[in-house]
């Protein structure tokens, strides 16, 4: 007999569709959203008021994907998905799910003052609302496309790279034409707009100040632009045999901004570290053999995480660039986005192969005590013991 498959994970599941893009929902969609009836009515009638607490609210995850054009079969299609902390568990269907039609989601971005999203379609970008569901028995988020066009992004063929400022006042696209565009939010008034900023836009990010965007190509050295002046004010090189993929700011300790690279070489992928005043490379770190899909750093500044072409997912201490942890097989195709929660306690993954895959972080510490000061006390107890036999201390 062939031997059994083990089951999958409770915080994996596959949903049906080829996911490229996924997010932790804004926590201020769950918070602002009434309180079910049912719930309130338990809760008042236990403190005889309606100030008790609600359950604790659902944590959602939205993902895009799909087949694309053609007869595949597979849809397109926006989802939202529950992820439950307690029992460290996924959905086991999505929650919610709006067809896109024949055009495939490829890229996305999520308003961080939950606002809604903005998804990158083959010839234009789209932008969606959170739309809250109630009936008698059913109380939950979904989405809806929004009545309010894009114009500015309509018809500019395919974005490759999406992303709001941490505050959410700006947006910037950038496109397989190689075109570079930021716009104040929600205005769409225009901060820069250089064409050919690269051959092609592979990815995009502001510093925390939102005064930096750094933006990555095809081939060729990554760039730094300032939005003050709307001008590039330093070029990024690469040595001769890497290739830039992904770029993420971050804050160290002492709450300085750094920018993080990952690159691929032809040893492996590597985290190339940059100081954000010189724009000088400071530290690079080889991190795996692999080639790198996917990159994520935690809000706190304190994780990175890489996801592989073949399926794994490695988390990165950032302070020591020691591997913290790693999930082999995560997934059983190429990891094609991850990102962390808003409070860095999770990471949510996703994969071509229709996987959706949560990883809660594991504390580095316990009880206040590192590893190596519990193996310095023991060291000094097994010392302190020798001694005593020897009769060098009473």
């Amino acid at each position: 007999m062939g031997k059994a498959k083990n089951p999958d994970p409770p915080n994996y599941k596959k949903y049906g569709v080829p996911l490229y893009g996924a997010a932790w929902a804004p926590s201020t969609i769950i918070n602002d959203a009434p309180q079910p009836l049912d719930q309130k009515q338990e809760a008042d009638e236990v403190s005889g008021e309606g100030s008790t607490p609600s359950p604790a609210a659902p944590t959602y995850l939205v993902f895009c994907g799909g087949g694309g054009e053609g007869r595949s079969g597979i849809p397109n299609a926006l989802l939202l998905a529950e992820f439950d902390f307690a029992s460290n568990s996924l959905s086991d269907m999505p929650v919610f799910k709006l067809g896109i039609g024949a055009d495939l989601p490829y890229r996305m971005a999520v308003h961080p003052g939950g606002e809604g999203l903005i998804c990158s379609l083959p010839k234009s970008c789209k932008w969606f609302q959170w739309d809250e569901i109630k009936t008698e028995e059913v109380h939950k988020q979904g989405l809806k496309l929004s009545e309010k066009v894009l114009t500015h992004l309509e018809d500019v063929g395919q974005q490759l790279a999406l992303t709001f400022n941490n505050d959410g006042s700006m947006l910037a696209v950038g496109g397989e034409d190689g075109n570079l565009r930021v716009f104040k939010w929600p205005s769409m008034e225009n901060v820069l707009s250089e064409a050919q900023a690269h051959t092609t836009v592979k990815d995009l990010d502001f510093s925390p100040d939102g005064k930096f965007l750094v933006s990555l190509g095809s081939g060729g050295p990554g760039r730094v632009w300032d939005l003050t002046s709307s001008t590039a004010v330093a070029s990024l090189p690469k040595e001769n045999d890497e290739v830039f993929a992904f770029c993420r700011f971050s804050q160290t300790n002492d709450k300085n901004q750094v920018l993080y690279i990952a690159a691929v070489r032809d040893r492996g992928a590597c985290i190339v570290t940059w100081n954000t005043t010189t724009w000088k490379k400071v530290g690079s770190k080889q991190i795996v053999r692999d080639s790198i899909s996917a990159f994520s750093v935690s809000a706190d500044g304190k994780l990175l995480s890489v996801g592989t072409i073949q399926g794994d997912i490695v988390i990165v201490n950032s302070a020591s660039m020691q591997v913290q942890a790693v999930v082999r097989k995560a997934h059983l195709g190429i990891v094609t986005t991850m990102r962390f929660s808003q409070d860095s306690r999770a990471l949510v993954s996703a994969s071509m192969d229709s996987s959706a895959r949560v990883t809660v972080i594991k504390e580095m510490k316990k009880n206040g005590f590192s590893l190596w000061i519990i193996i310095f006390i023991i060291i000094v107890a097994i010392a302190a013991y020798l001694m005593k036999t020897k009769g060098i201390v009473p």
